[in-house]
């Protein structure tokens, strides 16, 4: 008859742990929910923060420092809108200087349409007030609105595509 006590025992020792089991499993599997969740929401506020960083750089030049305006954008961006601004870039630095063009983007909004692993949409409004050192002509102010695609490179956001929308 003692041999009866220790078989229950044994069962109970069995399910306990099977139960332990199960219970570190899942608290490992929430715990990674948890870290890819946190990984997600960094991703949408770097992205939408690159985004934002881009089209000020597209809406800010000065004549006296075009050539580091022209960078920053370069700088942020990549793939085919990379080629597109370097491919424009003397005609825009000639532009900028012969005209003394001053111009200060202020970022108005961004914000996250999609993120899917390395790719980000972005919606991005920047406002800029365009003067003219040496002209009478009054400032004009414009309204930016783009659509950015991102990629993720590196570990950093860089903008593969812009389209301005109305």
């Amino acid at each position: 008859m003692a041999g009866l006590g220790v078989r229950p025992a044994r069962i109970l020792i069995a399910a306990l742990s099977g139960v332990l089991a199960v219970l570190v499993a899942s608290g490992a599997w929430i715990a990674a929910q948890a870290r890819d969740e946190q990984g997600r929401a960094g991703d949408k506020e770097a992205a939408m923060l690159a985004a934002g960083a881009h089209a000020k750089n597209l809406v800010s030049l000065d004549y006296r420092t075009v050539d580091t305006d022209l960078q920053r954008i370069l700088d942020t961006s990549t793939g085919a809108a990379r080629a597109e601004y370097a491919a424009a870039a003397d005609k825009l630095k000639s532009t900028t200087l012969k005209s003394k063009v001053v111009q200060q983007g202020v970022l108005r909004a961004a914000g996250v349409v999609s993120l899917t692993g390395s790719k980000a949409k972005v919606l991005v409004v920047a406002d800029v007030e365009i003067r003219w050192d040496g002209s009478d002509t009054p400032p004009q102010p414009r309204n930016h609105r783009w659509s950015m695609e991102l990629d993720k490179i590196g570990g950093v956001w860089l903008v593969s595509k812009a389209v301005q929308v109305l």
